[in-house]
């Protein structure tokens, strides 16, 4: 273990969506600021600290398998431990009891407390004494608006415009993890935007619990966005996550008309069932949501959408699933995130409803889920066929980097031939398509098709 006067490193991992990824950006630069140096290496680390989500159970897992990963590596050497983060928040007496490896827990609103919290558990290892350091409390106020984040080299740049949630869907622990609904001013969120422009990155994804929820003064999040995708420099302004009750005509509008604007929709549904969107408390009909999405097919029909569901909440009966089935066949989104319902600590669903839907009806409907989003994600993808593409490039595709990998304005993955098609991360490539899959374009140069 370093002293307390001479750097420590710190190796961070982050688990989740891409708020938390934000967040790692925002705890590196505090902690940057107050002497530790990051790492990638986890041996050479005498801080790790892992940044957690607690939406999803598959998120917990991987946690506490690290942390399990982390007694042998803390028998062996002096090392601070530290939860981060939402499951910091929810799982707080769980996390320090069960698990007493755990040194320091600090909720996604304490981030600025970490470097006092860190440096105390530190020197109370050097006394041989077992000091814990908390931090999780909520705040009404923090937005870490003055706080640059450290961000990796890249194409896209995440932008927080707004901290916690409103909502209350009963299946979702957010609103205890991450607290009330709170707005940046918009002016540093431009100022941010201009900052991120002339660094070179070419994307800005706008990111919120609610985002389309976003309220500063007299700004809403159509007026916000739009300001966004103004700055010079920006090639493409993305937002995620909205919720399906706050899309305005203006902000529909909005992603409709401006060029830089993705014509891209992410659009939580659910559940089709009227009856589970209601004990979800999840405040529109599927006969509303279905009317959005014609609302926005009107105003653009290109506008491509995907969506979550859950699949087995309490009380879904089997009528129930086939309504969400019928719902996506006839919206036909170009993709879905499909879970099996997991109950979470504190949430309205665990105090008020049984998880009586078994494993294996769960199983079995995410299957048939996944089977028809598949078969629809392979028809939409076929529209592409013989079309040319506008592509933002990322960088090598996963499997080999003899090929280029970016997104179209719609999201989707294109993958290309490097040897035929000269490009760099940064560059809008056009590519046409010759082939597809439920998940990718394949492209190639318009001159060889």
């Amino acid at each position: 273990m370093k002293t307390t006067s001479t750097p420590a490193h710190v190796h961070l991992e982050t688990f989740g969506c891409q708020m938390n990824e934000y967040d790692s950006e925002l705890v590196r630069s505090l902690m940057k600021q107050d002497g530790f140096v990051f790492t990638e290496d986890r041996e050479r680390a005498d801080v790790i600290l892992m940044n957690t989500c607690a939406i999803r159970e598959n998120a917990h897992n991987k946690v506490y398998l690290h942390l399990s990963e982390l007694k042998k590596l803390k028998r062996q050497r002096p090392l601070v431990v530290g939860v981060l983060g939402c499951m910091a928040q929810n799982l707080k007496e769980e996390l320090t009891d069960i698990q007493p490896l755990v040194d320091v827990l600090a909720g996604p609103d304490a981030y600025r407390q970490l470097p006092m919290l860190i440096r105390t558990a530190m020197r109370s290892q050097e006394e041989g004494l077992d000091q814990k350091g908390l931090a999780v409390d909520l705040s009404e106020y923090e937005t870490y608006h003055d706080v640059e984040p450290d961000r990796n080299d890249g194409v896209n740049a995440w932008i927080a415009v707004m901290r916690g949630c409103d909502n209350f869907c009963s299946f979702c622990v957010v609103p205890y993890t991450r607290g009330r609904e709170r707005s940046r001013d918009p002016q540093g969120i431009i100022q941010e935007a201009h900052r991120i422009a002339a660094q070179g990155f070419k994307q800005i994804t706008l990111l919120g619990q609610n985002v389309n929820s976003y309220r500063f003064d007299d700004w809403d999040f159509a007026r916000l966005i739009t300001a966004v995708a103004d700055v010079p420099g920006i090639l493409r302004v993305r937002f995620t996550s909205p919720h399906p009750k706050d899309f305005p005509l203006p902000l529909l509008e909005a992603v409709a008309s401006h060029p830089t604007i993705c014509k891209q929709i992410h659009l939580p549904l659910q559940s089709g069932s009227d009856r589970i969107l209601g004990s979800m408390n999840r405040t529109y009909t599927n006969r509303e949501y279905r009317a959005l999405v014609d609302r926005i097919l009107t105003l653009r029909s290109d506008i491509v959408l995907s969506t979550d569901i859950i699949c087995g909440f309490c009380g879904e009966s089997d009528a129930d699933f086939e309504e969400t089935y019928r719902l996506v066949e006839e919206i036909r989104f170009h993709s879905a995130f499909i879970f099996k319902y997991s109950e979470r600590k504190n949430t309205i669903a665990a105090r008020k409803y049984s998880d009586d839907v078994t494993a294996t009806v769960k199983t079995e409907r995410v299957t048939r889920l996944f089977d028809l989003q598949r078969n629809i994600s392979c028809e939409r993808n076929r529209e592409y066929l013989k079309t040319t593409v506008p592509v933002l490039v990322e960088g090598d595709a996963k499997r080999s980097a003899a090929q280029g990998m970016g997104k179209s304005d719609g999201n989707i993955t294109v993958i290309w031939d490097k040897s035929a098609v000269s490009s760099k991360p940064g560059d809008m490539v056009s590519l046409a398509i010759y082939d597809t899959s439920s998940t990718t374009l394949y492209g190639e140069s318009p001159q060889l098709s």
